[in-house]
């Protein structure tokens, strides 16, 4: 991996063990109760995050895995809902395997690199040029996810994570 992949891959670690941080301790009530009137929990957020950003864009988009890119473009697995019977569990387990493809997908990749798929159907107008501007794209949305269940967090239970190093140091 390049010194900039490099780079930019430590920040995303940061946040996706700030997801994984500010959520420890939660019962699986709280886990699975909604707080925002949108509706979603903290467990379907993290459903998202694993299919909708590292599966998606790691293994879909920049190594070409035509199932997951297909699974994604028809709704084949429904964004930002756990299913029914779905372990607490199961949903960390599959985002902690999900992120460990994706690391093995960047392990192999050049900044430039173009992208080995591309959801036209879902996209036609609008394309990321190479595998730099994923992680970017990818870093800033777990940054903003992460942010989010800080507010939902608090609300739970008072619990914030401020201060320390956003890179996990």
């Amino acid at each position: 991996m390049s010194a900039e992949l490099d780079a930019l891959k430590g920040a995303l670690d940061g946040q996706r063990g700030h997801v994984l941080g500010i959520l420890e301790g939660l019962s699986e009530e709280d886990l699975r109760r909604p707080v925002l009137p949108s509706g979603w929990s903290c467990l379907a957020l993290l459903r998202h995050l694993t299919l909708d950003v590292e599966r998606f864009w790691f293994a879909g988009v920049v190594a070409g895995d035509p199932e997951v890119t297909a699974r994604f473009v028809a709704g084949a697995e429904a964004h930002w809902y756990v299913p029914e019977g779905m372990k607490v569990e199961e949903v960390f387990a599959d985002y902690r395997a999900a992120v460990s493809r994706s690391d093995a997908v960047l392990a192999g990749a050049a900044p430039d690199q173009e992208l080995a798929a591309w959801p036209t159907e879902l996209w036609p107008d609008w394309r990321l040029p190479d595998v730099r501007h994923v992680l970017i794209h990818v870093l800033t949305e777990v940054a903003c996810h992460s942010g989010h269940l800080d507010a939902v967090r608090e609300l739970i239970d008072g619990t914030t994570w401020l201060g320390g190093s956003p890179y996990g140091d």
